[in-house]
């Protein structure tokens, strides 16, 4: 599943693409076709990212506004090519297509494709954590939950009503990069450590959607530095214990371990991410 920096860059894309203009607005798989014909034509606002959500904002002089709402869920895609001479017919089960003379982006396999008010936005909004890719966010709202909770670390990170735009990938490099085993529960990390996790996270996601890609590695063990092979994966990036079971840790050389937690896979590295155990006296 996209992590939130795809998100946000989509985001970025739509808004720099259709932006303050008028665009046409179909359905060609014809799932979406009733709603597509109320905003064939009208303005395209902007389109923002909270999470894995993604909300487009047409005719913003309604109050109550007229949003598409995209999730992409496992498979989706939502492709925005820009400097065309033509747009071409739509290929493929396409949901959405938003298009003008010289742009248009193609929704195919989403999850949520829905035309909603401004109510419900806010309401989906107001359940997800905050989100570090957004100026707006409120870490302080993360913490109350994790500094509650006797859940995994690892498990939180990924809950998207505790933290938005976090996925697999940035859930186990932030957590190799601040040398905590993905099993420690949340009420055991110090206030620091959070706010350190945080900041982290703030950095990394948004040199994610610079580059479209997830690189977690510090200077001291990119290829270049240790004179490795660049990393070959099809999620792309410089990373330390993401899919590498079995390979050496980047740092000490022991192997990588996985298991699952709530369906998902983690990866760690037993030395650097010591079993977490408590000093309290029973």
């Amino acid at each position: 599943m996209p992590e939130g920096h795809t998100l946000h860059r989509l985001a970025r894309d739509l808004t720099s693409a259709f932006g303050g203009s008028a665009v046409a607005v179909s359905s060609p798989q014809g799932r979406f076709a009733d709603e597509a014909a109320l905003l064939d034509g009208t303005v395209l606002d902007e389109a923002e990212a909270w999470g894995k959500h993604v909300f487009i904002g047409f005719d913003g002089d309604h109050d109550e506004g007229r949003f598409v709402h995209v999730h992409l869920g496992l498979i989706g895609t939502f492709d925005v090519r820009t400097g065309v001479d033509a747009v071409p017919p739509p290929v493929g089960q396409v949901r959405l297509r938003l298009a003008r003379p010289d742009a248009y982006a193609d929704l195919r396999g989403a999850i949520t494709c829905a035309l909603v008010t401004r109510e419900h936005r806010d309401a989906v909004v107001a359940r997800s954590g905050p989100d570090p890719l957004r100026a707006d966010a409120e870490p302080d709202r993360a913490w109350a939950r994790i500094t509650r909770s006797r859940k995994p670390i690892g498990a939180l990170l990924m809950d998207q009503g505790v933290l938005a735009g976090v996925g697999n990938v940035y859930r186990a490099e932030v957590l190799f990069r601040h040398r905590l085993h993905p099993l420690r529960p949340g009420n055991t990390l110090r206030p620091a450590t959070w706010r350190a996790i945080w900041d982290d996270l703030v950095l990394l996601m948004a040199e994610g959607v610079l580059t479209g890609r997830i690189d977690t590695v510090r200077p001291e063990h990119t290829p270049e530095a240790m004179g490795r092979e660049p990393r070959k994966d099809d999620h792309g990036g410089e990373v330390y214990v993401y899919r590498r079971t079995g390979q050496p840790c980047l740092v000490c050389g022991r192997k990588v371990s996985t298991a699952v937690l709530e369906g998902r896979n983690l990866f760690w590295c037993s030395r650097c991410q010591p079993v977490f155990r408590s000093r309290a006296v029973g």
